[in-house]
């Protein structure tokens, strides 16, 4: 009998994803099992899918089938958001146990259960299909805070789910409607983030500015960020992706309020064309968010404002994409995460008419990430002689990095320690790294 379970984990797509696998490490490695790495000779692999482009479909179904010729003994289980749209295509890969963006602890119990059953030596079939039911139950998913020890930052889920349906989305299928975890629940897991020596909580969620949208009239983002703050006053507190429509002047003052709050913005951008934003469905202008981010600046000065772009959706036409491009130039992102679009099936996006072609699409990407690294360069240049607070996080080649309030890269040839938050002046650029020495220990 397989008493204690060896068993590797693959995550693709976002930090949700990523907190859902660390709960279901956590379910296994609380029962005695261990995690391990995948050729190691595992007796579970776990896959955690996404499906939120064309291309991240392809990259899940590929990391199915590298897990089986990995590990060919193995129990493969299959999660998260492709088997949650698609359980029967998953099965189809060669999944053993197929669940989906639901019940995380029930998945990782029947791969338990069905690990204990297995005779050793003997391949079994065993095609379980963990009904962990509709993603949209109603209500959170507490799962329980399992994060890497060692690791100098965590990740605090407050909310799942989506009640956007932009064109080019399948979130809301997968992930189903907006739920928020409770404030005093959300006090409770910073505390104890706090206490296990984190010294930086992301704030993170599928949507996280629709947060409370299901609890009491009333509670908003601006809540959960207050109750972390108190809870855990001496720990850096970083945001995740913001919806620009979220971004008024009332919640950048309320933000800037908080005094362990991180000066760093990562806006859920997709397009600076009016007529592109309508057409995916977002609520929002492009003059909002150049107005949004002017708010943050006042009052966060140097922070850095990170922003996801989608080129080539249906309909861009040269001169709609020339203006994104002035528009991404003249608001002087700090970093952009750039895509070109992906027909992914199930969307309106993609039996929308004029499609871009996919040559044009990577052209306009290529373009616009050449206009992003530059934006990124300027942007530390203009950080070189001042003074910021970096939390340490690793040794490399020789130089101690980490992670400065408004999300540079700094290096630093002596000082450093992991874990540690120390005041860093920043002396020059070389190679595209920041580097700084260490003001204080």
């Amino acid at each position: 009998m397989c008493s204690q379970v060896k068993f590797c984990t693959t995550t693709l797509g976002c930090k949700v994803n990523q907190v859902d696998t660390e709960a279901v490490e956590g379910a296994l490695i609380s029962n005695g099992h261990v995690l391990a790495e995948a050729g190691d000779g595992c007796d579970a692999c776990i896959i955690n899918t996404c499906a939120v482009t064309a291309e991240s479909v392809r990259k899940s179904r590929q990391a199915v089938r590298r897990m089986r010729k990995l590990e060919p003994g193995a129990l493969i289980a299959v999660c998260g958001c492709l088997s949650q749209l698609e359980a029967e295509a998953a099965e189809a890969l060669g999944a053993d146990v197929v669940g989906g963006s639901a019940d995380r602890l029930g998945f990782a119990l029947e791969i338990e259960k069905l690990c204990a059953e297995r005779s050793d030596g003997d391949l079994v079939d065993f095609r379980k299909l963990v009904d962990g039911g509709p993603p949209e139950g109603g209500q959170f998913e507490e799962l329980p805070l399992c994060g890497p020890s060692g690791r100098t930052r965590a990740f605090l889920k407050i909310e799942d789910g989506c009640d956007n349906f932009c064109a080019y989305c399948v979130i809301p299928y997968a992930r189903g409607r907006v739920r928020s975890l409770p404030l005093e629940r959300i006090a409770a897991h910073a505390q104890a983030l706090a206490e296990r020596s984190f010294k930086e909580i992301v704030v993170t969620g599928v949507e996280i500015s629709s947060y409370g949208k299901d609890l009491a009239s009333g509670t908003t983002i601006i809540d959960a960020v207050r109750e972390i703050s108190r809870a855990a006053p001496n720990v850096r507190l970083r945001l995740g992706s913001l919806a620009p429509s979220a971004l008024t002047k009332e919640f950048c003052g309320e933000l800037a309020a908080f005094p362990n709050i991180c000066g760093h913005f990562h806006i859920s951008l997709q397009s600076g064309c009016d007529e592109t934003l309508r057409r995916m469905g977002r609520k929002y202008e492009a003059g909002a968010v150049m107005d949004a981010m002017s708010s943050l600046r006042a009052l966060f000065p140097d922070c850095g404002i990170t922003a996801d772009l989608i080129t080539g959706f249906p309909g861009e036409t040269d001169e709609e994409f020339e203006q994104t491009l002035s528009f991404i130039k003249a608001a002087r992102f700090s970093s952009m995460h750039v895509f070109p679009f992906s027909q992914r099936p199930g969307t309106k996006a993609a039996d929308m008419p004029e499609q871009v072609k996919k040559m044009v699409r990577r052209e306009r990407a290529h373009v616009a990430k050449e206009a992003a690294d530059v934006m990124a360069a300027d942007f530390a240049r203009r950080q070189i002689g001042k003074t910021v607070q970096v939390l340490f996080e690793r040794e490399r080649n020789g130089f101690w990095t980490g992670h400065s309030e408004n999300y540079i890269e700094v290096a630093v040839r002596q000082g450093g320690r992991k874990n540690a938050v120390f005041t860093v002046k920043l002396t020059d650029i070389a190679d595209g790294r920041v580097f700084g020495e260490i003001r204080n220990r």
